[in-house]
């Protein structure tokens, strides 16, 4: 049963965006090194905000439970605070670095676009956000198998999955988002960016009420995406178009 767990729980928190690399980036070397460098820029905000987490605990009395759960809130929003500032310095840097990766681009013509950018640096994001909330989690899963039986509710892990999915499509959202609106200097878009996130991040406090935490999230996932998906260049008529198109490719075969 822990076997089940651990591989469900899996294919639900990484299956999406694993597929989102295999069929999107995985085939083009460019992609691939924008999503590490995108990883690594996640990584720095982790280390940062861990080394001041560190301070905090070592600097405050460890026997103060509300101090503590304010120390908690606090490293949570400023973790949120600090890997936006690292979205917008690896946007800046990506900007910098246009001519650059165009000359190691195979592609003869044009660079990759600045929303392939955008949705390539904000999964890598989310894949390393992902990964770093969701793989200790998954180890435990594997046994032994002891989950409700002091009162914990029997769909941690399961809720500990989608929580990770939805934050993982938020951040390839939100990175195209963010870099829209870097591009043409919308401020308030940057700022609903940070805002949302700062939201879900909040949100996550509340875990231990699941009917509180996660459809909330689901709601601000599936609008953001409907966002993304517009800032991207998306249309209604271009969906129509493609839903056309592929109903009449099937009914041809």
């Amino acid at each position: 049963m822990t076997l089940a767990v651990f591989f469900g729980c899996a294919f639900i928190a990484f299956g999406p965006s694993f597929a989102l690399f295999v069929f999107t980036i995985a085939k083009d070397p460019l992609r691939v090194i924008i999503l590490i460098a995108g990883a690594f820029f996640w990584l720095l905000s982790l280390l940062l905000s861990s080394l001041v987490w560190f301070i905090a605990i070592k600097a405050s009395n460890s026997q103060d439970l509300a101090l503590q759960r304010g120390l908690l809130i606090f490293g949570v929003f400023f973790s949120v605070l600090l890997q936006e500032v690292f979205r917008f310095a690896y946007y800046r840097l990506l900007r910098k670095a246009t001519e650059g990766l165009a000359a190691i681009s195979d592609d003869d013509g044009s660079a990759i676009s600045v929303r392939q950018m955008a949705y390539v640096a904000g999964l890598g994001f989310g894949i390393m956000s992902g990964a770093f909330s969701m793989i200790n989690i998954l180890s435990d899963s594997l046994g032994p198998g002891t989950v409700g039986i002091f009162g914990d509710s029997q769909y941690y892990f399961i809720t500990a999955a989608l929580m990770t999915l939805a934050l993982t499509l938020l951040h390839t959202f939100w990175g195209v988002v963010f870099f829209e609106g870097c591009e043409k200097s919308r401020w308030w878009v940057i700022a609903a960016v940070v805002s949302l996130h700062l939201l879900v991040a909040g949100l996550s406090l509340l875990n231990p009420l699941y009917e509180g935490s996660l459809p909330p999230v689901y709601v601000i996932t599936l609008a953001t995406g409907v966002w993304a998906f517009f800032s991207s260049g998306g249309s209604l008529h271009s969906l129509s178009a493609l839903c056309t198109r592929r109903k009449a490719e099937g009914e041809s075969s």
